[in-house]
């Protein structure tokens, strides 16, 4: 709000603003602490007032209120919510029979119902992306398979001037997980790119953790391995006379 108000924050203290027709002075101004994705008070496009100068301009029968309660560190949520429920009811007056006439709202309930959604979601990505994986070994092979073909006379040429099977071998796994390796950066961009689209339309930052990028690089080079391994054992046994005449 200080900065759609005023451009820098520091500038907005000390200054005047208009509030239902009254000046008020900015004495503070909170900092930056985004959305909480689970629920939670939005400080960042808020502004606080005294709750005895908000009844002078606000009605508060139709102000839909809503008390926000942090316990000790040492208290648990549960206690924390059932001392509060116990506290509300003598208030309310309500005897044992009677259903409670308000809501109590933990933020981990939520934020476990959101963990759970989650679990589904990153169960059916796995699955997904494992498809993939198995579709991409299939692809990467195939293509191995036509360059070991398309280069046999070169393979029978290596061979006869001195090339160990080793070598041969190497050559073809380093290529098959070189090309993994391409198609991972190329998907890493692809989700960059898609994670910076979707900060900007949810006001929620995403982020791409270093760990997940080296777990892409590490998978790509595992899958280029086990889908070239055996085309490069197929051009390392030539024979070199036989694969010069091809």
């Amino acid at each position: 709000m200080a900065t759609k108000l005023f451009t820098l924050p520091e500038a907005a203290l000390n200054k005047d603003i208009k509030l239902k027709g009254r000046l008020v002075k900015v004495i503070g101004v909170i900092k930056k602490q985004g959305k909480q994705l689970t629920g939670g008070w939005d400080y960042d496009k808020s502004i606080i007032i005294p709750y005895t100068f908000a009844k002078t301009i606000y009605l508060e029968r139709f102000s839909d209120p809503k008390i926000m309660v942090k316990g000790y560190e040492h208290i648990s949520n549960t206690i924390l919510k059932d001392e509060l429920e116990g506290v509300m009811r003598s208030i309310h007056r309500l005897s044992p029979t009677k259903e409670s006439d308000f809501a109590l709202n933990d933020l981990n309930d939520i934020s476990k119902e959101v963990e759970a959604a989650f679990v589904g979601l990153n169960i059916g990505g796995a699955i997904i992306g494992g498809i993939s994986l198995i579709v991409g070994l299939f692809g990467v092979a195939n293509i191995m398979f036509v360059t070991v073909k398309e280069r046999t006379p070169q393979i029978g040429l290596k061979k006869a001037i001195g090339a160990k099977r080793h070598i041969i071998l190497t050559e073809f796994l380093l290529e098959a997980a070189f090309l993994c390796i391409i198609g991972g950066i190329i998907g890493l961009g692809l989700v960059v790119v898609l994670a910076v689209i979707l900060t900007k339309a949810l006001e929620f930052p995403i982020y791409v953790s270093v760990a997940n990028m080296a777990w892409t690089f590490c998978i790509c080079i595992l899958v280029g391995i086990i889908a070239g391994v055996i085309p490069a054992m197929q051009a390392a046994k030539m024979d070199p006379v036989v694969a010069i005449r091809s």
